[in-house]
């Protein structure tokens, strides 16, 4: 937990209370399904809060903003950035039920009003966002085909509208379709050797209506 006030030491009381109960909240709900390997619940707050949060360095998301996280897994980066961002809308959708499930008992055991979840394909969601979010779930190519019609007309930020992707490597193929896109390196904001070839990746979204 300390390493969350390390990096944001502006948090509230309420914020405080939050990220410290994910520990326990995790490690109880990953002995009934298993959605945080063995190895990193004991590094939880490495290696699946702040690196969720590594999202938050790049981009503050305003009140009413509408945010989507695409297989959230067992809610990263959504849990962690919906704690950060409260007057947030998040939405945090993945295609294994068992994964969603965890994902709700989390949301409710802290009370977070700002989070709703589909248990789904991204494709079936009708909305828009201003942002889609992710933890690497695909190559950026197919992502993009995922989530190109899901991103809301109107700008409330100043970067624009689209993808914000964390990946590590090196992403200079992955990324030659896309020229657009922007990378943040995750070195720049944390010290930890674990974010050594971690990035946050932009990729501004056109919206088509």
């Amino acid at each position: 937990m300390e390493i969350i006030l390390k990096y944001f030491p502006d948090l509230t009381e309420d914020q405080i209370a939050k990220f410290a109960k994910l520990q326990e909240l995790y490690q109880d709900w990953n002995l009934k399904i298993n959605v945080v390997s063995r190895k990193d619940i004991d590094e939880l707050y490495l290696r699946h809060v702040l690196h969720s949060l590594g999202i938050a360095k790049v981009m503050q998301f305003k009140p009413g903003a509408k945010v989507m996280d695409v297989g959230t897994g067992g809610g990263f980066p959504g849990i962690p950035l919906a704690i950060l961002f409260p007057e947030t809308k998040f939405h945090l959708v993945d295609s294994i039920g068992k994964k969603i499930k965890v994902v709700n008992e989390v949301a409710e055991g802290l009370g977070l009003e700002n989070v709703k979840t589909t248990h789904g394909r991204v494709e079936e969601v009708k909305d828009t966002y201003d942002f889609i979010v992710s933890r690497a779930v695909a190559q950026m190519e197919t992502f993009h085909r995922w989530v190109k019609d899901k991103v809301a007309k109107k700008q409330n930020h100043e970067l624009k509208n689209g993808i914000l992707y964390l990946k590590g490597g090196d992403l200079t193929e992955e990324l030659e379709k896309f020229p657009k896109a922007t990378i943040y390196d995750l070195p720049n904001y944390f010290d930890e050797d674990f974010f050594e070839t971690k990035k946050v990746v932009h990729l501004p979204i056109k919206y088509k209506g």
